[in-house]
């Protein structure tokens, strides 16, 4: 086989129609090998290349007789000393961090160890052991494809899983259930129009692999946070792995934007499947141990977690940082794709040592020119020191607001004093975000997620059930924030359940009815339950997947979602783009938000102390200078009064008196009772319910 000697970039397995440029970076290596196999169950490769060229530590060699779908991987030597982070092993047969399609299992044995149990090289083959890489062939139809661009302000972010979704619906073609493809289909992208979606961030798409303890207990990792390809499509999520899966994401993409559809995705940067020391050698680990992962301060052979996965990426490296940016570079150019949820975001501006510097790998990933219009969303926290960072991501960053989460589920279960917590995170979180000089926006407001309970278990459970998971019920959160109403678990008792269906009703109307962007678990919509498991990251079966088999209970609550987040897209004032001042407008006016007692009173300092407020109304007047829609044409806007009643009692709100002549209009109520126009002065607010008045003035 001929091979010439290439350039060290781009990194990757890259065809350009004639033949195929392999490159791979490992500044420590001594000697490189290219494997090619005939197919993927090929124990040995057919061909084994030295890469002999190498330039600034990336090795690389042209193949002018290679084309897709050809299988690769490589072995790499170079010296062993673990306790300084030098792990080659030229046994085992290394993933290409590069490659943008996997083929193949991970089947997990001992070889692929890389050491012995006492510190030496493990010399067994990893080969039948390790997916391969794909030579991918690049080109695709994109034809008039475009991003939607949606703005912040229209924004509705529905979070799912590709198979979770699709895989029980009776309309999709039962070939395509649980894949890109279903993602696509009529009945589901029916579905997301009819709420509004505007954005799915799907769970992590990039190809990753189970852990050995879950495959040997016969689960699964279902969510998909063990990455093995950082460029790479997941196959469970295909019609095949020798390249489908590219095809079939991209195609998805394309459909989905056609349907005005933003596609984010969850992507997991901060750790890899590779685990602690003691884990498999697949890639990284085998190429440049000491510059990928952090080592721990206090002893080099040890990896710091700061993940909770037994290893964190080390994004202050360049060879690393390169690597992440070009990925998501990758996901923008190549694969159309919106933007990104960065799992455990802070651990990607850990310093060595743990340090915390937001302004390193986040600095560079704000000023590249390919990244720069996509939408970026923070989990801001990770497990290690001070990792906790809510609102210290700058800029037109997005965060998941979990303190909006908390003070929403409190305030509806009933605790006390949770009235003042909860006002502020309906309003935009200001105290959190405003002194970065952000928008209301900058808060990804979310009640539930896929890490916790779906909300029909949030209102069914006040403790965790999670035994099948394998570790004794000891996963999963302790602080959910839940109650079951008087029995935990599924009921026979029709006034408990009408408790629990009015409270998930008055949970969704609270989400749309908040300042920020509004993200919607999939399934909450249809009353999704996972049996009291709040943990169920390795459940691929019934317990994850959603259940469209609908009842007359569940297609009310869905007809309920729909009109509730219909109001809100139709509503400008609960979608601001600027905090709420609290104070009266300089040139005459009300102030731009009054939080009122049920006496229709402005609240005082006391009543923000009085542990007992369980009720409160937050009128916003109308703007004097409404927003504009897409043909910049004057959007009419109406004063509005969003009412809560978290008590066990009906209360008799009274509505604050309007200067101008005008009638006000019980637009929504979650307890399903309306009075479409008010001739009172007051309105009755059912117990656990909220409502959303608006208030016109004659043209």
């Amino acid at each position: 086989m001929r091979v010439w000697p290439g350039q060290p970039h781009p990194l990757g397995a890259h065809w350009d129609g004639r033949g195929t440029h392999f490159a791979l970076a490992s500044p420590d290596a001594t000697a490189v090998r290219l494997c090619l196999f005939d197919d993927a169950g090929a124990v040995r490769p057919s061909r084994e290349i030295p890469l002999t060229h190498h330039t600034h530590g990336v090795w690389h060699g042209y193949l002018p007789d290679v084309r897709p779908p050809q299988l690769y991987g490589y072995r790499v030597d170079g010296p062993w000393d673990p306790d300084a982070g030098l792990r080659f092993n030229p046994a085992k047969l290394l993933v290409d961090p590069y490659a943008l399609a996997l083929s193949g299992p991970l089947r997990w044995g001992d070889a692929l160890a890389g050491e012995t149990e006492d510190g030496a090289r493990d010399p067994r083959d990893s080969a039948p052991f390790v997916p391969r890489g794909v030579v991918v062939d690049p080109s695709f139809p994109w034809g008039d494809d475009r991003p939607p661009r949606t703005p912040w302000s229209r924004t509705l972010i529905y979070e799912c899983h590709v198979k979770g979704l699709t895989w029980l619906h009776p309309d999709v073609p039962e070939a395509d259930r649980g894949t890109y493809r279903a993602l696509t289909s009529e009945p589901i992208l029916e579905h997301l129009r009819s709420l509004g979606v505007t954005a799915v961030e799907l769970l992590p798409v990039h190809h990753s692999v189970s852990e050995r303890r879950l495959v040997e207990l016969g689960l699964r990792n279902y969510w998909g946070y063990n990455t093995l390809g950082f460029f790479a499509p997941d196959p469970r999520f295909a019609s095949g792995d020798r390249g489908e899966q590219v095809v079939e994401f991209k195609s998805m993409v394309r459909a989905l934007h056609a349907a005005g559809i933003e596609v984010l995705l969850d992507v997991v940067y901060n750790h890899t499947a590779e685990g602690g020391p003691g884990g498999p050698t697949l890639s990284w680990r085998g190429l440049d141990d000491r510059g990928y992962y952090h080592r721990d301060p206090a002893d080099a052979s040890r990896y710091a977690d700061y993940t909770g996965c037994g290893n964190t990426l080390n994004a202050a490296d360049p060879q690393l940082r390169q690597l992440i940016l070009d990925s998501l570079r990758y996901w923008v150019s190549e694969m159309h794709v919106d933007g990104f949820r960065f799992d455990l975001a802070p651990a990607l501006a850990r310093r060595p040592g743990g340090k915390l510097d937001l302004t390193g790998f986040f600095s560079a990933l704000e000023q590249d020119a390919v990244l720069a219009d996509v939408k970026l969303i923070a989990e801001p926290w990770d497990v290690g020191p001070h990792g906790y960072q809510l609102g210290a991501f700058r800029g037109s960053w997005s965060e998941w607001n979990d303190s909006y989460r908390d003070a929403v589920r409190r305030f509806w279960r009933g605790d006390p004093g949770m009235h003042g917590a909860f006002a502020a995170a309906v309003s935009g979180s200001a105290e959190i975000f405003q002194p970065g000089d952000r928008t209301p926006f900058a808060s990804a407001n979310f009640i539930t997620s896929h890490d916790g309970f779906p909300l029909r278990d949030l209102v069914s459970y006040e403790h965790r059930h999670n035994e099948a998971n394998g570790e004794q019920n000891h996963d999963g959160h302790d602080a959910n924030w839940s109650r079951n109403w008087g029995a935990e678990g599924p009921t026979d008792s029709d006034s408990i359940e009408h408790v629990r269906a009015r409270v998930m009703r008055s949970l969704v109307a609270t989400l749309a009815f908040s300042q920020g962007v509004p993200m919607l678990l999939h399934g909450d919509e249809l009353g999704r339950t996972q049996r009291g498991n709040n943990n169920a990251y390795c459940q691929d079966n019934a317990i994850t997947w959603l259940d469209w088999d609908l009842d007359d209970e569940r297609r009310d609550f869905l007809a309920f979602v729909r009109r509730v987040l219909d109001l809100r897209a139709g509503t400008p004032l609960l979608r601001r783009g600027h905090f709420f001042s609290g104070e009266a407008d300089p040139a005459g006016g009300e102030k731009d938000v009054i939080w009122l007692r049920p006496d229709g009173q402005e609240m005082k300092p006391p009543d923000w102390h009085d542990e007992g407020v369980r009720a409160l109304g937050m009128l916003i007047p109308r703007e004097r200078n409404p927003e504009e829609d897409a043909e910049g044409h004057a959007v009419a806007t109406e004063t509005l009064l969003v009412i809560f009643n978290a008590s066990v009692r009906g209360v008799r709100f009274h509505l604050p008196v309007r200067e101008a002549p005008g009638v006000w209009r019980h637009t929504l109520c979650s307890a399903g009772s309306v009075e479409r126009r008010l001739r009172g002065a007051s309105v009755r607010i059912p117990p656990r319910s909220a409502s959303l008045l608006s208030y016109r003035e004659p043209r």
